[in-house]
């Protein structure tokens, strides 16, 4: 068996699978609400649970606790290896410390087959906008194999041909990976990302890079709604000023639900 075992626990979050459960568990009680009917998409952001945890729960607490799917689409960005398209890992199962998860093998075979995504061990290895989301998922008990995809350089168009299926199965869950700008000071930031999710609500699909560096997986989705009934709605946003006291230079977390 393939394994992709945990780059970032330790880093991003704890490796200690007792202290990662509490962690992730009192995120998830800041955002008791009944399950979202109707959900299609998330887009969470994949930070250091310190600093973007609480708005990534307030996207997965829209899950049922339990809710089954056929697989789950995960998109993230590429923060470590360049390349044109879209990746699936050669792994049978990503390994988290709070346990294995499948991987959905029969579609990520026929992303391949039908030239959409090529098989890249290296786009997977070491990248963590993806890994962050695991434990989210465990907790919140939802079963599904996974079909992960590192997005290097692609088109709306060819991100959205993946993601428009998933969102026309309701047995499918998407989620896109992505934080805000970078790097700017507390009141630019908020500034810029508020200019940013105004254009993401009206439907924006040419969201660029200093403006959300997960903004491959996110235009595709928003490519993908133009041939949908659904609609984004914005669930809650921040950045690392407020989550970490430093105002100086900041990162920017949202969190967004497609339903």
């Amino acid at each position: 068996m393939d394994i992709r075992q945990p780059a970032v626990a330790g880093a991003f979050y704890s490796s200690d699978p007792v202290q990662l459960t509490q962690d992730v568990d009192q995120f998830l009680s800041h955002h008791e609400r009944p399950p979202l009917p109707g959900l299609r998409a998330l887009v969470v952001p994949h930070a250091g649970y310190i600093y973007s945890g609480d708005v990534a729960a307030a996207a997965y607490s829209c899950l049922a606790r339990g809710a089954e799917y056929k697989y789950i689409l995960l998109i993230g960005p590429s923060h470590r290896v360049g390349f044109i398209g879209m990746a699936v890992p050669e792994a049978d199962v990503f390994d988290t410390p709070l346990g294995r998860m499948e991987l959905a093998s029969e579609q990520i075979g026929a992303l391949v087959a039908d030239g959409l995504a090529v098989y890249n061990r290296m786009a997977h290895y070491a990248e963590h906008s993806l890994e962050v989301q695991l434990p989210f998922l465990q907790r919140a008990e939802v079963s599904a194999p996974l079909l992960p995809i590192v997005v290097g350089h692609a088109s709306p168009e060819e991100v959205g041909a993946v993601v428009l299926p998933a969102l026309e199965d309701p047995e499918v869950l998407t989620i896109i990976s992505t934080d805000m700008s970078h790097f700017h000071s507390y009141d630019e930031a908020r500034m810029i990302d508020g200019q940013t999710h105004k254009r993401i609500l009206s439907g924006a699909e040419n969201i660029q890079p200093e403006e959300a560096c997960g903004c491959m997986g996110l235009n595709g989705l928003q490519h993908a709604l133009t041939q949908s009934d659904y609609r984004i709605h914005l669930l809650q946003h921040c950045n690392s000023g407020d989550t970490s006291g430093d105002k100086s230079r900041v990162v920017g977390y949202a969190a967004y639900a497609v339903y």
